[in-house]
């Protein structure tokens, strides 16, 4: 059952929200949630995971990859949904600004896309409110280096 990914922005935005609620950052405050739309119409969520050693802290979009990766499941991302917002004093994520996933993301959500042979849906949204910006993965990673270029997908 293939949903269209451009016709589930609000369901998708509805899924990060829900996941960005178990996100862990202690030290930017700032929770992120994603959520991926597969073929068969399934949501697979991530939340950022922050680090003492700030550099091993994990985006949203990087769990909710890797998480689809261990289940076999990398090539059948159709699109994604990304909110983010700076955490209130009882840890939820605040703010109406769409939040679009950061450049070592794109890069993240490219492979999964090449390997899928799709440009992914990519849904930005606020932790709260209605607004949603809607792109391509590849008006937002133009010229993107990925499995292709190495001979694999």
């Amino acid at each position: 059952m293939t949903q269209d990914p451009i016709e589930t922005p609000a369901r998708l935005i509805a899924a990060a929200r829900e996941a960005a609620r178990h996100a862990h950052a202690p030290y930017s405050r700032f929770a992120v949630g994603a959520a991926l739309l597969m073929t068969d119409g399934s949501l697979i969520t991530g939340a950022n995971v922050e680090n003492a050693s700030y550099g091993l802290s994990l985006c949203a979009e990087t769990v909710a990859i890797a998480t689809a990766s261990a289940a076999g499941r990398l090539r059948e991302v159709v699109a994604v949904g990304v909110i983010g917002g700076a955490m209130d004093a009882d840890g939820r994520a605040t703010g109406t600004a769409p939040v679009s996933p950061c450049g070592r993301c794109r890069q993240v959500l490219n492979e999964a896309a090449q390997l899928g042979g799709r440009d992914l849906a990519v849904h930005c949204g606020g932790a709260e409110g209605d607004a949603i910006a809607s792109y391509r993965l590849s008006e937002l990673l133009p010229h993107a280096f990925g499995p292709a270029d190495l001979g694999i997908g």
